[in-house]
């Protein structure tokens, strides 16, 4: 019952924030609040039957709402916040000319796909860095702009991105 709850919630006001100011001098009209209703009790149910799924298979427990909350708040404080300051640092290391690259093996921790998949492409969406291969141990070979050792330490390359796919895939 939680599930179809925190479904039905989450999908009516995603509708009304998606069609906030339709109605004109309302917020809303009449019908749209039907039809969002009336929607997002479709989505509650079906996200119902895809977690009485998810039960049996292992592989659809990223569609778990509290997973998307994590997700968000990594993509608008970590992530967005290690973007930021890559940016600079790839901006200060193209005009300076302070560059040392190369390519660095790291190991994640990260047991299933989608982890090893999230972080790869916050690795490589992050300037200054570039998912290159991953081995069947599911480490990461990564081009990194800015090479201080040979072995760094995972943190260095990839801040706490590691830690938030774990909370978030695993």
């Amino acid at each position: 019952m939680n599930i179809l709850l925190g479904a039905f919630v989450f999908s009516l006001l995603t509708y009304l924030f998606l069609t906030l100011g339709s109605g004109g001098y309302i917020l809303w009209g009449k019908e749209e609040l039907i039809f969002g209703v009336l929607f997002s009790l479709f989505s509650a149910i079906l996200m119902k039957k895809l977690f009485s799924i998810a039960g049996k298979k292992s592989r659809f427990h990223i569609l778990n709402p509290k997973r998307w909350l994590l997700f968000f708040i990594y993509i608008i404080g970590p992530f967005f916040w290690s973007l930021t300051k890559a940016n600079f640092d790839v901006a200060y290391r193209v005009i300076t000319g302070k560059i040392k690259p190369g390519i660095v093996k790291i190991h994640p921790g990260l047991k299933t796909d989608t982890g090893i998949t999230l972080l790869a492409n916050s690795i490589t969406l992050t300037p200054g860095t570039l998912t290159v291969d991953i081995d069947k141990e599911n480490d990461l070979y990564v081009h990194w702009i800015n090479v201080k050792n040979k072995e760094p330490k995972i943190e260095e390359v990839c801040s706490s991105f590691p830690l938030w796919a774990k909370k978030i895939a695993e």
